[in-house]
This record gives structure tokens, C-alpha cells and sequence, in this order.
């Protein structure tokens, strides 16, 4: 432990050195400042790599180091990692659509901008490489447009605590109309909806496509969801986007596939149970259309064992899918 220590005290102190120097440290000249020899400062020279912009100049044939930057710059500066990840997506939010792209496009414009000439140089040629080689999976479902002005204000009046104000056109109206919503959150993905409440009634909060609203406006009324007002609580008792009554559900994966399902979610809560060589799955979930879809992928693998509601939805599912096998007898 206390050579650990030491070890972190000199790398401290070498790190202040080379803020300090306004020409740069030799290795001679960081061994003689720590007391040590030359291949133990070289090892700490590359740790130091790792975390600070350390500059390298020659001066004849002398190598010089400094950190250009204070300490809590260079800890606060992303890396070309860390700025790539964020590119991918981006990218992937232009493909997808996703409605909240425009806002982290201009994050990432931001972070680009805080670089200096010679710092933004570096970060294109390792972004250039990254970007290339790095995707970021766009899933097959629906393709929507919504837009990011309607997102901005919902935003604004979740900041405001205020109520939202929009016309409304679900799929099975023809016509749109009039809602206010108290806002509760923002699910995003390829479809942004808004968990909203109608602020007179005690219904249970529902959700609303931003794809299909008009009109978005601040309210100007109060209205924010309660202090003990939990999001991912909320998610978490469906399997999918649309609420329903829980049900408890049972799987049972079959001993082939159990390595697999150990390493799968199927839900926020799932609990696994060893069963002789299968394995019970057990969560609480509404949702039974989306789940029912879902389980498809796991056919031959897996037997619903609960609820009947569940195994009932299936059997629709199995019928529907069935059609699109038939010859058209028309």
C-alpha cells in the first residue's frame, strides 16, 4: 500500500511539473525531480499519455514534455472517443428520425467548437477513422417525422411546470382535437411520445405520439407531475409503449437455450428460477400484444407457462401469422 501510495504521489507531482513548465521536461529532468531512474519516469510519462494532452517537442536532439493544458481542462475535455460515440448517434438519430437528433447535433457542434485549431486537427483525423468504422443499428419499424420545434416546447413548458397545450389526431380519428396535457416525460426512440395527464381527471397518465400533434403550445397553466412521480417505474410495467393491467408472467426457457435467455432482458424486473436444466423467468408486466410479438424470435426455445391471457394473445398472433402464409383465394 505504501509503495501504491508513493507511486500515485509521484505521479501527482509530475503532472504539476509539467503543467508548470512553460519549455518542458526532460526524462533526465523528471528522474532527478522525482528521485528516480529513468525507466520508472518512462512509465509514468505514459501513464500521464493516457489522461493529459502532454506535448512532445525536440530541441536538437533533446526530447521536451508539458501538458498544455491545466488539470481540469484536460479532464474536462472529451476525447475523440467520447466525441465519436456521440457522432454515431447522431447519425443514427438522421437515419432513424428521431426527433431529439437536432438538439445533441448541436451539442456536438458545441463540443467541436470548444477545441483549439490545432486540438480540432487532431480530433478530425481520429473522428474521421472512428465515424467510418463505428454504426450505431437502426431497427426495422415504423419511419415517422415529428418535429423538433413541437419538442422544444414541450421541453420549455417541463421546464416551466406548465401544462401543454396541442391538437391531437390519433389513427382511428378524422379529425384532430384539442388537448391539454399535463406533461410527465419524454419517451424517445424511432417514435417520441409524451407521457401526459389530462389535468382534470384522475386517469392513469397516457401517452401521445409527437408525429401526430399540432398546434404544440405552452399552456401557460400550472401543471407538473408529483414529487414521488417515478418514469422508469412507470415503463417498467409494460413490455412495450401501451399500459394495460399487470399480469404475471411465467416463461420457461428449455435447457438449450437457457445460456442465451441468461444474457437477454426481458424486463427491467425480470427474476430468473432453476428448474432441473430450464429456466423460470418470472416479471410482472402489462403489454401482451408487444410481448406476444416479441416471444416469436424465441419460438421452439421457450413455453409460456402463465398467464392464460398471455398464452390466448399468442394463439391470435400464431393465427394472424398464418394468413400471410395463405395463397390469396379471392
Amino acid at each position: 500500500m505504501t509503495k501504491r501510495l508513493s507511486n500515485l504521489d509521484r505521479t501527482l507531482k509530475l503532472v504539476h511539473a509539467l503543467t508548470q513548465s512553460i519549455e518542458g521536461l526532460t526524462l533526465d529532468e523528471m528522474a532527478a525531480l522525482l528521485e528516480v531512474n529513468r525507466r520508472t519516469v518512462e512509465r509514468l510519462r505514459n501513464v500521464i499519455l493516457i489522461h493529459f494532452d502532454l506535448e512532445e517537442t525536440i530541441d536538437g536532439r533533446i526530447k521536451r514534455f508539458r501538458i498544455k493544458d491545466s488539470p481540469g481542462r484536460a479532464y474536462a475535455r472529451p476525447s475523440s472517443s467520447e466525441v465519436a460515440a456521440l457522432q454515431s448517434v447522431v447519425d443514427a438519430g438522421r437515419r432513424e428520425g428521431t426527433v431529439n437528433t437536432e438538439a445533441l447535433e448541436k451539442l456536438l457542434s458545441k463540443i467541436k467548437i470548444a477545441f483549439d485549431s490545432a486540438e480540432r486537427r487532431r480530433l478530425d483525423n481520429d473522428l474521421d477513422l472512428l465515424t467510418r468504422l463505428q454504426r450505431s443499428r437502426v431497427a426495422a419499424g415504423p419511419a415517422v417525422i415529428a418535429s423538433p420545434e413541437d419538442l422544444t416546447a414541450i421541453q420549455s413548458a417541463i421546464l416551466a411546470s406548465h401544462c401543454v397545450d396541442f391538437d391531437y389526431q390519433p389513427d382511428w380519428a378524422d379529425e384532430p382535437s384539442w388537448r391539454r396535457v399535463v406533461p410527465y416525460g419524454l419517451i424517445h426512440g424511432p417514435i417520441t411520445y409524451l407521457v401526459g395527464k389530462m389535468p382534470d381527471r384522475d386517469d392513469p397518465p397516457f401517452t401521445f405520439r409527437l408525429d401526430r400533434m399540432t398546434d404544440v403550445r405552452d399552456s401557460g397553466i400550472v401543471g407538473c407531475p408529483p414529487e414521488d412521480w417515478d418514469l422508469d417505474a412507470w415503463m417498467a410495467r409494460s413490455f412495450g409503449i401501451w399500459h394495460e393491467a399487470g399480469h404475471e408472467i411465467v416463461l420457461r426457457v428449455l435447457a438449450p437455450a437457457v445460456d442465451r435467455a441468461r444474457a437477454w432482458r426481458f424486463h427491467p424486473h425480470q427474476q430468473f428460477e432453476e428448474d432441473g436444466d430450464d429456466l423460470i423467468v418470472r416479471f410482472q408486466s402489462g403489454g401482451l400484444f408487444e410481448l406476444a410479438n416479441h416471444l416469436f424470435g424465441w419460438a421452439g426455445e421457450l413455453v409460456i407457462e402463465g398467464p392464460d391471457a398471455l398464452k390466448d394473445m399468442m394463439e391470435k398472433r400464431l393465427a394472424a401469422a398464418q394468413t400471410m402464409l395463405r395463397p390469396d383465394l379471392s
